[in-house]
């Protein structure tokens, strides 16, 4: 799964490339429109008032950009930024000592804040809310509670699963934004400007394309745009045209909506082995070879998203739009076959 050129989970290669094709400031950013016209009025009137910006949470699906909105922010206040992950935070202490090394109005991205243990969670409500770390020195009758002063911080969260978040968590970040999957139109924009920045030419209808193979979602565009810029620097000139695009694409097995083998793997063994469905989802995935957890969380979300898969009380069923993807016969049509030639 780790593998699949269409996931939109961080991959090794993806760092380097991700970080120097990482706009710096608001203008710069391509898409989401509506949380990029908000965060920069609070942004300004943050600035305005000479204080820490309120603490925003970001939530949506992988590889839309939340931790490059995280940079953005604090370069627009003109602050340093210190991230780190939930897992990365084990205990309360290590919270403290990144905590107490913030300078006034620093930004404190955590990355996959879900995942916050809950004891270092209590140990962040105070710190959001009254810039102050409580603490107990000692054990037994002679352990004494010590409150510490911090700076005043703007803590960014960004999590994929904002549905495990706790309450009191969620209900302390002031600006909460949501990022929603990218149109066609950003997407050739992204593409654009990418290819500009790694020196290769794409001409005509090539970002497009690109874009229209990408999910929906800017860091596979980029990784597509990579993989396609190899193929026609040692098959081809150099230049990415719309056919060298689609022979590249083809090539490593990206149809036109962006579906790779495996989820044409999946939708044909509901097909075949069980007229389409319903089915379960235990069923789905020992058909395939995965796990249960993988095929919900993974491959289902962007089949359910253009409609292919449809979730029902008694199982997963397949549309008649990805019958006609796959250019296969729908269940009556092939019944209608049979008798009409007996």
């Amino acid at each position: 799964m780790e593998d699949r050129i269409i996931t939109a989970h961080l991959m090794m290669e993806d760092q380097a490339a991700e970080y120097s094709l990482r706009p710096r400031y608001l203008a710069e950013y391509i898409g989401q429109r509506q949380v990029k016209e908000n965060l920069k009025i609070y942004i300004e009137a943050a600035k305005m008032r000479r204080e820490p910006l309120d603490h925003v949470l970001l939530y949506g699906p992988p590889g839309l950009g939340k931790t490059t909105l995280a940079h953005i922010i604090a370069n627009e206040l003109g602050v340093h930024i210190r991230a780190t992950s939930g897992p990365a935070i084990e205990r309360a202490g290590d919270l403290a000592a990144i905590l107490t090394n913030l300078q006034e109005n620093d930004v404190l991205f955590i990355d996959e804040i879900h995942r916050l243990h809950r004891t270092v969670e209590e140990v962040l409500y105070p710190a959001m809310e009254d810039f102050v770390l409580d603490f107990v020195i000692g054990k037994g009758p002679g352990a004494r509670s010590v409150r510490l002063d911090l700076p005043r911080f703007t803590l960014i969260g960004a999590t994929t699963r904002a549905g495990l978040l706790s309450a009191p968590l969620r209900d302390r970040f002031g600006v909460v934004c949501r990022l929603d999957y990218y149109g066609e139109e950003d997407l050739t924009h992204i593409v654009t400007r990418s290819a500009d920045i790694l020196g290769v030419a794409v001409v005509g209808e090539a970002a497009r394309e690109i874009a229209r193979r990408s999910r929906g979602t800017p860091r596979v565009a980029n990784r597509l745009l990579r993989r396609v810029r190899d193929v026609v620097q040692v098959r081809g000139d150099g230049v990415i045209t719309p056919e060298a695009a689609r022979e590249a694409l083809d090539r490593i097995q990206v149809d036109s909506l962006g579906l790779d083998s495996v989820d044409h793997k999946l939708l044909r063994a509901m097909i075949t082995h069980y007229r389409g469905g319903p089915v379960g989802l235990d069923t789905i995935a020992a058909s395939i070879g995965e796990e249960s957890q993988t095929v919900e969380d993974v491959y289902e979300p962007y089949l359910l998203q253009i409609g292919f898969i449809q979730r029902t009380p008694r199982g997963r069923v397949v549309t008649e739009a990805a019958y006609r993807h796959l250019n296969l016969p729908l269940p009556g049509e092939t019944d209608k076959q049979g008798g009409d030639e007996a």
